[in-house]
């Protein structure tokens, strides 16, 4: 994982954060940002596009928030972690709201099935990274 790998070249130490945890959120969350602009744009394919509306709209939300969060716990120099936990809590705020959203079409969309599953994964890494902090 590409993520990990760059945390193992990082020259300095990270803050006592851990390795394993920060490589597997930022992961999560550029996974979940992927997969909500996927579903966005899929839900604007459908035929009853009106109906989908606030999962579009919630789509998009997570999907900048996540990517925002991902880039965020990207960067080391400088960590305030203070504001590493309002990124984190913001990003699993936002994933479970578009995973609820989302499992709410469920039965009928697989795109939004499939994003809604990551937003419970990438919920659940930012949970477990606040837990370490």
């Amino acid at each position: 994982m590409i993520h990990q790998r760059m945390l193992e070249t990082y020259p300095k130490d990270l803050g006592g954060v851990d390795r394993e945890k920060l490589a597997a959120c930022i992961a999560a969350c550029f996974k979940c940002a992927q997969a909500c602009t996927a579903c966005a744009d899929a839900c604007l394919a459908e035929d009853m596009v009106a109906e989908l509306t606030t999962c579009i709209r919630t789509d998009l939300d997570c999907a900048d928030i996540c990517q925002t969060t991902g880039r965020a716990l990207s960067r080391r120099t400088g960590y305030d972690a203070a504001v590493t936990r309002a990124f984190l809590e913001a990003c699993a705020t936002a994933c479970k709201a578009c995973g609820d959203e989302c499992e709410s079409h469920a039965g009928m969309h697989e795109h939004c099935r499939a994003c809604a599953e990551a937003c419970r994964r990438c919920e659940q890494a930012c949970r477990e990274l606040l837990d370490t902090l």
